[in-house]
């Protein structure tokens, strides 16, 4: 096995850094740790084994960032500039039926390219006070400009939706997408393995408010 994760953290560090040969190397040690992140998990990926693949020593990894949660830090803004970007109705034209599909897959491609945050969101957060301030920034950020798409479709005719009910939607739709992640791992089968997880729900999902199906999420629900 340890051999399999070394032949992994080789090809997939190789994959990341092969095509760019000019990038800075602090740009190569986010690009290779997303990389590793992804496929291995954060927890099973050292700054050690960043340098070593990268082929670059460990003090000159810690020039550019002073432990793995800097590197984990600066991921994240990568991700919350992409989030962003993508979250803003457009200022010289109302919204289009397409718009629907292209804030979807927009929005499941940035959470694809960065799948291990919302996969172990909770450690990440808990490790980390600053990483857990500037993410409930970002979420309330994301939560005023999610409202702002869903009234700019309700406008356009394309959704029917109360005032009173935008918030709740954004909410929902918050939950239901970033928990895509949990409830692949959870209720799919194990690509090595064959096999379907079956630990109950309650450990698979949110360790607070348990939410039934069809009933929306109000915002004095959410805890914190």
């Amino acid at each position: 096995y340890e051999e399999w994760i070394a032949f992994r953290v080789y090809a997939i560090v190789r994959d990341a850094t092969a095509t760019e040969p000019s990038m800075s190397t602090k740009e190569r040690i986010l690009d290779a740790s997303l990389a590793l992140f992804n496929e291995l998990g954060e927890r099973k990926v050292t700054t050690n084994h960043i340098a070593s693949h990268l082929q670059i020593s460990p003090g000159n990894l810690y020039y550019h960032f002073k432990n793995k949660q800097a590197i984990i830090f600066a991921l994240f803004e990568r991700y919350e500039e992409r989030v962003l970007t993508i979250l803003q109705v457009p200022q010289n034209r109302t919204l289009q039926p397409m718009d629907k599909l292209n804030y979807l897959q927009a929005i499941f491609r940035g959470l694809w390219d960065f799948r291990f945050m919302h996969r172990d969101m909770e450690h990440l957060l808990l490790e980390d006070a600053e990483l857990h301030a500037r993410y409930r920034r970002f979420f309330r950020t994301c939560q005023l400009r999610v409202q702002a798409i869903f009234r700019g479709l309700g406008d356009a005719g394309i959704i029917r939706v109360n005032e009173d009910d935008v918030a709740a939607l954004a909410l929902n739709t918050w939950i239901v997408v970033t928990s895509w992640f949990s409830f692949l791992r959870c209720n799919l089968p194990n690509r090595r393995t064959g096999w379907r997880a079956t630990a109950p729900a309650a450990d698979c999902g949110s360790r607070g408010h348990r939410h039934r199906p069809g009933i929306p999420v109000r915002r004095h629900q959410l805890a914190g």
